[in-house]
């Protein structure tokens, strides 16, 4: 992946939306459609991609989606029971990670791939809030791919917020949304293609 170091994102859109309990920036356009074309084709080739299962019920249930996690070598992961060791960084994920930097004022340590390999695949209701990522983290989602809708929910109202995350968007959660808003990526009937999201976070 490091033929990709030359490519740059071409939005300088950083509109803050503000809801109740948090925050967020929605970049439809972050990378322009030859460059985020390019970065699909190479995560899906590059990537170590492997199908992870979760003990529900005294049984192993494989997550409909297949994930990989990267980042510094001394922050493994966990959620849904596993554990995730990281994969070391390429170059092309640390300049995708160095891009999104300067939009979201963070330095990120660490990144969760999700690979959506038809409209089968999804991800249910959850919150990025472990532990190991602090008080109200910033979560920063690089998506890839087929158009997929992204659903927001607060945990205490029920209200529903829904976005649709397009090929080569940025995405980042800000303030204290993980710790009031659950999100998820919905199943869809729809014949689509693949997706990959790229959630950059801080492990502590």
């Amino acid at each position: 992946m490091d033929q990709l170091d030359m490519f740059a994102p071409i939005s300088d859109n950083n509109k803050t939306i503000k809801i109740d309990n948090g925050e967020y920036i929605y970049i439809p356009n972050f990378y322009d459609k030859k460059i985020a074309d390019t970065y699909l084709k190479r995560l899906i080739s590059d990537i170590k991609w492997k199908q992870e299962s979760m003990n529900m019920y005294g049984k192993q249930i494989p997550f409909p989606r297949l994930t990989s996690w990267y980042g510094d070598n001394d922050k493994p992961y966990s959620f849904s029971g596993i554990t995730l060791q990281p994969h070391p960084w390429s170059p092309g994920l640390s300049k995708i990670k160095s891009d999104i930097e300067s939009k979201a004022k963070v330095i990120f340590n660490s990144v969760l791939l999700n690979r959506y390999r038809d409209g089968n695949d999804s991800i249910s209701w959850h919150t990025d809030a472990e532990k190991e990522l602090g008080k109200n983290p910033v979560i920063a989602s690089v998506n890839f791919g087929a158009e997929r809708k992204f659903q927001l929910k607060h945990m205490h109202t029920n209200e529903k917020i829904e976005i649709i995350l397009k090929h080569g968007s940025l995405l980042i959660m800000l303030g204290e949304l993980q710790h009031f808003w659950k999100h998820q990526i919905p199943k869809t009937k729809k014949l689509i293609g693949e997706r990959i999201n790229l959630t950059f976070r801080v492990i502590k």
